[in-house]
């Protein structure tokens, strides 16, 4: 992580809040940074990482746990998280969470490039290797297997709600023609990815993942896979899930395809399907449900979401820009479709 461009100013009265807290651990602390949403704490033993929940309770006991979990079954590449005195792993302060973990002391991974990519994606497989061995009976977790059908119906509607939405706007801006010009076309590109998804072995394969309660981080992206001398680490398990491993998976292919270096090139996802596969190898049922949920216009939904459910301030001008981005890859989403599915009907 990049700490001269991430830090952020912290106030005494911050500072304050971060030693009362860390009173609660056995550490001499030597100095106190804020990088992005985190704090860095500078001990006598090391640097560790303390950060904030606004809710969630479950979340720092079922990331400790699996930690301590994937440690017993030979995966080392994530931070380990620490107790308090009087042995909790959270400390609850006024209407907050804190919990305390490792700071791996590396640099976020660059997904851009794209033999990373795939360093990053065999640290996945191992992940969900290590994680398949765990007894998950005393973990508090969500499970959302047999859900994504129900993910993809919700997004339909609300893409029907956003297109009353703006017909029934008076004044229509760009952005509002721009977006309903285009609703019909990707609403069809959810209606084919769901069809994927029911005509695939998706609820088969969720009752077998159910019985393993197979688990996924389920946030796996820049941001929480830091590379330190040629290794790479996982962090941050706060969103982990029980849901198909291809979850992980797809969901990282997915907002890849959009980045300017890979931009809907199916020889560069494969890349990454055959390099995840060289670890843990994938069936050609994963690889069919997994299309389903790479295919499923989830960005356009996302955006038209911010637009006019949350009503997020964003200028016109990077509304516009933002759909532009999206709405380019159209032709590329096709042809991309087209090669997967020959590699799926090849696939051995």
């Amino acid at each position: 992580m990049d700490e001269s461009k991430d830090s952020i100013y912290i106030s005494e009265k911050e500072k304050k809040m971060v030693n009362r807290i860390l009173k609660r651990y056995n550490f001499c602390i030597l100095d106190i940074k804020k990088v992005r949403s985190v704090y860095k704490i500078k001990t006598s033993d090391g640097n560790v990482c303390l950060k904030k929940l606004k809710h969630g309770k479950n979340k720092p006991y079922n990331g400790s746990l699996l930690v301590e979990e994937l440690l017993n079954n030979g995966f080392y590449n994530t931070a380990r998280y620490y107790k308090t005195n009087d042995g909790h792993s959270y400390v609850k302060f006024k209407n907050l969470l804190f919990y305390v973990t490792d700071w791996i002391d590396g640099q976020e991974c660059n997904l851009n490039d794209i033999h990373e990519a795939i360093e990053c994606v065999k640290l996945l497989a191992r992940y969900h290797i290590a994680t398949s061995k765990i007894d998950m009976s005393s973990f508090k977790i969500r499970n959302n297997l047999k859900n994504w059908n129900n993910i993809f119906i919700k997004c339909l509607h609300d893409l029907e709600k956003f297109e009353n939405i703006i017909e029934n706007k008076k004044l229509k801006t760009h952005f509002d023609i721009m977006y309903k010009k285009y609703i019909h076309s990707m609403y069809n590109k959810g209606i084919i990815s769901l069809h994927f998804l029911n005509t695939s072995e998706y609820y088969r394969l969720s009752r077998k993942s159910s019985l393993s309660r197979a688990i996924c981080h389920d946030s796996f992206y820049y941001q929480n896979i830091i590379k330190k001398n040629h290794n790479y680490y996982i962090i941050d398990l706060d969103s982990i899930v029980i849901d198909l491993h291809v979850n992980d998976l797809g969901k990282l292919i997915r907002r890849l395809m959009f980045k300017k270096n890979y931009e809907w090139d199916f020889y560069k996802a494969l890349k990454l399907i055959e390099a995840y596969s060289s670890i843990n190898k994938l069936n050609k049922e994963e690889l069919e449900v997994m299309l389903s949920l790479i295919i499923f216009p989830h960005k356009f939904w996302k955006l038209g979401r911010k637009r006019y459910i949350k009503n997020k301030n964003l200028s016109e001008q990077k509304y516009t820009h933002k759909l532009i981005r999206l709405i380019k890859y159209d032709e590329l989403q096709n042809e991309f479709l087209e090669n997967y599915l020959k590699y799926i009907d090849n696939y051995k």
